[in-house]
């Protein structure tokens, strides 16, 4: 048998990007044993690279706004398909997640009064994303990790041992959670992985596991996602028995480098828009007034002269159509790049010059600044930039209770995070994805605590890792290594990458979709073949064969719930079915697993409470509801 490290803990967060570090923090300053798995080094996890700013609404900008206004744009942006009580949550608990952070060190931009900075984005009514320049991400990552150092060195003045309540594994990867008990009794009972740069296994028993492992962008040819995003979390929670939502909606960042094709895909903020600029097409012409959808066409600029009459008067004018929600304006665009008039190189132009000084772009956008000089010899200050859509944000993920993040049908699991679905609908609106990872990277970590209480409190043994389980994980995570003729999983991943890019991409169809998973079903027979070379230590090939499992399980899931709702809505276009249908609004598509094949079915979205759904206007639901729901509405108060 392998020789296996072994550790226990009380809680294991697989994951160290916003949400693990969140999780792994209220999960230590309540007592518990916790341990963090880094699949790559702490702190470069992909949170850096969210630019533009955290959504808040703290009202420093804008004293109207308010945990309201902010619900009710995130149900907008999600078309009214996201989970209630998760975009309540949200929108209640985010201003005090944002304090939080500056309590703990984190140095934000600031307002002339003082206060915490807030800029416009897309698909919010007011300046709401409090923010560092163009680098937030970066900034919260560094800030969770001091407050990480700090919990630390607090125990190794308590037990002389820095890691003695909380600890850190780098360059560790999770290939199983391992449960325990048989039925209706089955819990977690830990983790199994192995360390990437010495391929030795690891083995983690904890009766409580969160998943916080982001995306699954990897999957996909053009992607602004880091090498980690290869669906992970999805994959592990779905073997042990819990359940996928929403997997059909996938975000395309509108505003992706398209040249040169060394960083095709990187991301270009939001903020850059939220802050001026214009996006315009080969006839330079700003396209986005043509492309305002029905149900938006109340709240957004008709004239350029009001568009830009916004930026210093917003009482007076509507907001510009370059910050509609992003399923919006990818589709825009990649209708202007198919009628020709395109950039040069396939996408569009974005200017912030013609509004903002040099000196300000470089204040408020340095990154954006730097990476264009670096990376494509363009001065963002003096020349417009070329854009279009990156796979950017997976809106789906596992299946979660709403107040406790506890992942559906698995007692001892939690996700938080991109990896969680339900918060975000069929679209996310930009910032909400940093407040997200706050928000429920706390509750996870609550709801595990809670969890694990309420088992010591009754006095229940805690579950143990089977070895047979573990021997099996061995068998697998070793399966590579034994192929004698198998095939490079770079190649693989390659054609994958193809299949979901041009048959699962921004526009589908129907029979693009069946094709895709004849295709997917083909290549789940090669990654079982995939063969590597060489040994366990440092060996990238490995590393990628054991992911592709994970990346398969996610496409298929992808492309079979994409082919079942028939209708378009937000990250989810089709061109045989388009536009959004009312009777599929109250649906969500739920994938679980049986006998290995991915099952798809429908189940009912939980109805609004009447103090949420009084914030809408009746005309304004009507654009999404159906007529049976609308009458529901319409019953006179008081009536029986």
């Amino acid at each position: 048998m392998t020789d296996i490290e072994h550790f226990k803990h009380d809680v294991v967060v697989i994951g160290a990007g916003g949400a693990g570090l969140r999780a792994a923090i209220e999960s230590r300053e309540q007592g518990k044993n916790t341990a963090v798995i880094s699949k790559s080094l702490l702190g470069k996890a992909h949170t850096v690279m969210a630019e533009g700013g955290i959504a808040a609404s703290m009202g420093n900008v804008n004293s109207k706004d308010n945990w309201q206004v902010h619900f009710c744009d995130t149900m907008r942006g999600g078309k009214f398909l996201s989970h209630y009580r998760m975009a309540e949550l949200h929108a209640k608990e985010a201003p005090a997640r944002v304090w939080e952070l500056e309590s703990w060190g984190a140095l934000f931009d600031r307002t002339a009064e003082g206060k915490i900075s807030q800029r416009n984005f897309g698909g919010h009514e007011y300046p709401r994303l409090a923010h560092v320049g163009d680098r937030t991400g970066l900034e919260l990552i560094r800030t969770l990790q001091q407050k990480i150092v700090g919990l630390q060195q607090e125990d190794k003045k308590i037990s002389d041992d820095y890691e003695s309540r909380l600890r850190v594994f780098a360059e560790c990867t999770i290939t199983d959670i391992l449960l325990a008990g048989e039925g209706e009794n089955r819990r977690v009972a830990g983790a199994f992985g192995y360390r990437r740069d010495s391929g030795k296994f690891v083995l983690f028993e904890a009766p409580t596991v969160i998943i916080a492992t982001g995306g699954i962008g990897r999957s996909f040819k053009v992607s602004s996602n880091s090498w980690e995003y290869t669906g992970d979390g999805h994959a592990l929670a779905l073997r042990s028995g819990g359940t996928l939502v929403n997997m059909e909606f996938i975000q395309f960042h509108p505003t992706g480098m398209v040249w040169p094709p060394s960083v095709k895909g990187l991301l270009v903020t939001e903020s850059v828009r939220g802050d001026g600029g214009v996006l315009t097409n080969s006839e330079d012409r700003r396209f986005m007034f043509d492309y305002i959808p029905d149900v938006f066409k109340d709240q957004y600029a008709k004239t350029e002269e009001e568009a830009d009459g916004w930026y210093t008067d917003p009482e007076n004018n509507k907001r510009p159509p370059e910050l509609l929600p992003r399923d919006e304006v990818s589709r825009s665009i990649m209708a202007e790049v198919k009628a020709g008039r395109g950039s040069p190189h396939g996408g569009v132009f974005l200017d912030v010059s013609k509004r903002l000084s040099a000196e300000t772009i470089k204040e408020k956008l340095p990154s954006m600044w730097h990476q264009f000089k670096e990376l494509a010899d363009v001065d963002i200050t003096e020349e417009s930039m070329e854009v279009g859509p990156t796979c950017h944000y997976v809106m789906g993920g596992v299946e979660v209770d709403s107040d406790s993040a506890a992942a559906v049908g698995v007692p001892g699991l939690f996700c938080a995070g991109e990896a969680a679905g339900g918060l975000h609908g069929s679209n996310r609106l930009g910032g909400n994805s940093l407040s997200d990872l706050l928000v429920f990277g706390r509750r996870a970590g609550m709801g595990a605590v809670e969890y694990l209480n309420e088992m010591d409190e009754a006095g229940a043994i805690r579950p143990s890792v089977r070895q047979q389980d573990v021997n099996a994980a061995v068998e697998a995570a070793l399966a590579p290594f034994n192929q004698v003729e198998g095939e490079n999983p770079y190649t693989v991943q390659q054609d994958l990458q193809d299949v979901m890019a041009d048959l699962v991409g921004i526009i589908r169809t129907g029979d693009e979709m069946r094709s895709a998973l004849d295709r997917l079903a083909e290549m789940r027979v090669r990654v079982a073949n995939v063969a590597v070379m060489g040994g366990r230590e440092y060996n990238p090939g490995w590393h990628l064969a054991l992911d592709l499992h994970h990346q398969m399980l996610v496409s298929e899931c992808v492309a079979k719930s994409a082919l079942a709702r028939e209708e378009s809505r937000g990250g989810h276009t089709r061109n045989d079915f388009q536009g959004m249908d009312p009777n599929w609004r109250m649906v969500n598509l739920i994938c679980r697993l049986s006998k290995d094949q991915v099952d798809i079915a429908k189940q009912d979205l939980p109805w609004m409470s009447e103090e949420l759904i009084s914030l809408f206007a009746v005309s304004e639901l009507s654009k999404y509801m159906t007529e049976v729901e609308l009458n529901q509405l319409r019953v006179p108060e008081g009536a029986v």
